[in-house]
């Protein structure tokens, strides 16, 4: 497979792999490890979201459907994070750019933070 004197390089995606020379693996796969852990974030956030409303908790229905519900939004939030953070990286290693910097992570947080005091602003009724 190869185009003239070079080989044709398939992989997805294109506009990620298209562009600049080949990072050191070492550096892409510390990229792939941290998009791998928001993933595994992401999935966190949704059992957290499902288990707060299937439990019986001592806590007002609205008040768990609503913490609930934040923890599933932000569960979306982290797997589009995590995708665009490493679609961004992998680009930025590629062409031997600055990497970018943090920019979802606060959200998550500030986003978790709201849900656990929903959940005890409900205990607390």
């Amino acid at each position: 497979m190869t185009e003239g004197d070079r080989p044709v390089d398939r992989r997805f995606p294109r506009s990620v792999y298209g562009v600049g020379t080949e990072p050191d693996p070492r550096f892409s796969l510390a990229n792939e490890r941290t998009f791998l852990a928001w993933i595994r974030t992401s999935l966190a956030l949704l059992a957290a979201g499902v288990a707060i409303d299937a439990l019986d908790l001592p806590i007002p229905h609205a008040f768990r459907f609503t913490a609930g519900l934040i923890f599933i939004v932000l569960s979306a939030v982290s797997i589009v994070h995590s995708w665009l953070s490493w679609r961004y990286t992998e680009r930025a290693l590629r062409r031997g750019r600055a990497l970018p910097g943090p920019s979802t992570g606060m959200l998550v947080v500030i986003g978790a933070l709201i849900a656990v005091l929903v959940l005890a602003a409900g205990l607390l009724l």
